[in-house]
């Protein structure tokens, strides 16, 4: 079987080195160097399959790119692609769900004690010759019997309810589809509505998609819902957070602090009033973006579109929109 892939993203050399070996034999793999839309317009010309993680698919990049009938994200977020231009075409959509639970729920981990336990800040004084103890003690917070709420309890959402079981906290959690009981008894997750959710966490953890019902749900009028002196971490999507709303939040004093690995636009821009903020802690965008899950995600993708290609059935997690054929049909 041969196949061309457009690899969208931009990748160090060392990530595009373990996903074209672990492609399958007769794949030839194109890597976009920059997201300059000439240059994704050119990796994207002659192929089959658009291979996007934060790229864009778009009515532009469609057009030029008239052999492609399937399209496979690189992660699960599907905002910054046009399922309506797929549909219009007869293209499929697949996703790897879960595949970067793992380590999207360590960065949430991560963020969480890195913003209680001020560590940025600490790193930069001592290097710089203090010794910050009498702040830290008199500044700093233990996860230990907080409540953490959990905004989305998908794969990621659980995963990070899991890891947060040897803290010993209580988890409350709100979404549009509440987990099987086994799920909520093993994870020890209370299902609570929006309101107690806000009202009842210590550390707000947002692991939800970006659509219009969740833009800007974190805004003024929910973080003022929220409890004083809590925190916001956010590994989801930018578009989730009113970052006006949140700045005034954390400046009066009224949210503790926030980690952020998603902004709205990406990448912030160096004037962001949140990026001169102490008390923010800041990745970019990065939380699958562990080199030892490369192959891990690289075979979930390549497995759904062999399956695609060779007329099997993709797995229902995975499947976002259903192609008009097979390769085999459509490149007949």
């Amino acid at each position: 079987m041969t196949l061309h892939i457009a690899c969208l993203d931009v990748w160090a050399d060392a990530v595009r080195q373990e996903v074209q070996r672990v492609a399958p034999a007769g794949w030839t793999l194109q890597f976009a160097r920059s997201y300059e839309p000439a240059e994704q317009r050119a990796v994207a010309a002659a192929a089959d399959v658009l291979l996007p993680g934060f790229a864009t698919v778009d009515e532009a990049l469609l057009s030029a790119a008239p052999r492609v009938r399937w399209v496979h994200k690189w992660g699960i977020g599907i905002d910054s692609i046009d399922q309506a231009a797929l549909r219009r075409r007869g293209i499929g959509l697949a996703i790897t769900a879960g595949a970067n639970s793992q380590p999207v729920a360590e960065l949430a981990l991560a963020l969480m004690l890195a913003v209680n336990r001020r560590i940025p800040y600490v790193n930069r004084v001592m290097r710089e010759g203090q010794w910050p103890t009498p702040q830290m003690r008199e500044t700093c917070y233990q996860i230990q019997g907080k409540t953490v709420g959990l905004f989305g309890f998908g794969q990621i959402g659980r995963r990070l309810a899991q890891l947060l079981l040897g803290f010993d906290v209580r988890i409350v959690y709100h979404d549009a589809q509440r987990a099987p009981i086994d799920v909520e008894q093993r994870l020890r997750a209370q299902a609570v509505d929006l309101t107690p959710l806000l009202a009842q966490s210590d550390i707000l953890s947002l692991h939800a998609p970006l659509t219009e019902a969740t833009r800007h749900l974190i805004n003024r009028q929910s973080l003022a819902a929220m409890k004083r002196g809590a925190i916001l971490i956010n590994t989801s999507r930018g578009g989730l957070v009113d970052e006006a709303a949140l700045h005034a939040a954390l400046v009066d004093g009224h949210l503790r602090g926030a980690g952020l690995d998603a902004f709205d636009p990406e990448p912030p821009s160096p004037a962001n009033p949140l990026l001169q903020l102490e008390q923010v802690v800041v990745t970019p965008h990065a939380g699958g973006g562990v080199f030892d899950n490369v192959e891990h995600v690289a075979r979930h993708a390549f497995g759904n579109i062999a399956r695609w290609a060779s007329g099997q059935a993709v797995s229902v997690p995975d499947l976002i929109i259903a192609p008009a054929g097979s390769y085999a049909s459509s490149s007949s």
